[in-house]
């Protein structure tokens, strides 16, 4: 049984799926689950459709409790009546916590793949992990040490999935003739995040930078890029808005989708939604700065639970502000366009792919999936039932 309810964690299980069929092809699997596109694609039996489950927000969950327990009673359900071998539970915490608790009950054997964060909030539920999960993979370098010094010994570190496997299928000269931007003039990744809030609430600030930017220097290119096709609506509403307003915005302004690291490829610097995309943007090498901004109730209920010193991943790898952090109020149009223009410069932009790439060696160099496959198949050799 696999459980995946976001879109990363999607695609990071469908490579699994994939390695686990690759690592031992005389084994017949059966996958079943909550499932999204790529584990469909993966041809994983889909118990629930996880593609409505990625939801930000404790109002937003509050208000999708009910559908929440009905995706709930369905997987436990078929948990109960098919006996897997395995659960494979990835990433997704606050759903996935619980499910392992429940079905820990009745004897099955956990596997969590992408450790939760409890390193940065809600450190308490250490001891969930380590009553409920028979086997931790992490994918985060300093993860294992940190588990190691809460007394956790069953987490091993298979490396991360982006490592070695984010690339741009295009030049920055092709992208640009593919777009009809000029390859001489400066281009500005825009990255709003992928959920709906995220974009109602993250790209009106980066559009009013953009303007801000442009009206200093005319000759700046602003690329919206998208994680997917669905989210064009959400993205030409806001548009929409900002001119009704009376915003001023650059004349060159595409929107993207499916080809986020196209974009920042070609793209000098980027303003980027914290998540997983500061680590694509990090491997790329584009020097960027990290935005983030929730409602305020959302803001004041989550930050006291927040232990970490950064919130952007490559920070947090690094262990130092490596990227500029601008979250919530500290996320203006004026503080974005100062930074953006600051790793505009020649030599502050070269020393920062530099480190970049200094960082993101950390990472591992590939076959994270191969690897965690691998940790897989020897646990549930050593715990056949």
């Amino acid at each position: 049984m696999i459980v995946a309810g976001e879109t990363s964690g999607d695609v990071h299980a469908a490579k699994l799926v994939k390695a686990l069929r690759d690592e031992s092809p005389e084994t017949n699997f059966t996958f079943f689950g909550a499932t999204g596109y790529h584990l469909r694609e993966a041809n994983v039996e889909t118990i629930v459709d996880a593609d409505n489950l990625a939801i930000v927000g404790l109002p937003e969950i509050a208000r999708a409790l009910p559908m929440f327990w009905r995706t709930f009673q369905k997987l436990k359900k078929a948990a109960i009546e098919r006996k897997p071998d395995a659960v494979i539970l990835v990433d997704f915490p606050d759903f996935n916590l619980k499910l392992a608790k429940t079905l820990k009950k009745q004897g099955l054997k956990i596997i969590y793949y992408i450790s939760p964060q409890l390193w940065a909030w809600r450190k308490y539920r250490v001891r969930t992990i380590e009553r409920n999960v028979d086997l931790l993979l992490a994918i985060l370098p300093f993860e294992k040490d940190w588990y190691d010094k809460q007394g956790i010994s069953h987490v091993k570190f298979v490396g991360n999935p982006l490592a070695r496997e984010v690339y741009s299928k295009l030049t920055k000269e092709d992208f640009c003739a593919k777009y009809n931007l000029n390859q001489a003039k400066p281009i500005v990744a825009l990255l709003p995040g992928s959920r709906q809030k995220e974009i109602a609430r993250i790209l009106p600030p980066l559009l009013e930078s953009a303007a801000l930017m442009v009206n200093e220097n005319s000759e700046l290119q602003f690329v919206i890029a998208l994680a997917a096709i669905a989210e064009l609506a959400l993205v030409e509403t806001e548009i929409n808005q900002a001119k009704n307003k009376g915003l001023k915005l650059p004349e060159v302004l595409l929107t993207v989708a499916g080809e986020t690291r196209e974009v920042l490829n070609a793209s000098n610097v980027a303003a980027v939604t914290s998540g997983t995309a500061t680590l694509e943007t990090a491997i790329i090498g584009t020097p960027m700065a990290i935005v983030y901004k929730t409602s305020g109730l959302n803001y004041k209920l989550l930050r006291p639970l927040i232990s970490v010193e950064h919130f952007g991943l490559i920070n947090l790898i690094a262990r130092e502000r490596l990227a500029k952090e601008f979250i919530q109020n500290e996320f203006t149009r004026e503080t974005l366009a100062t930074e953006l223009f600051r790793l505009l410069e020649p030599e502050t932009n070269r020393k920062m792919r530099e480190r970049l790439g200094e960082v993101t060696e950390k990472l591992g160099h590939g076959g994270a999936s191969r690897r965690a496959a691998q940790a897989i198949m020897n646990f549930l050799q050593v715990n056949s039932f």
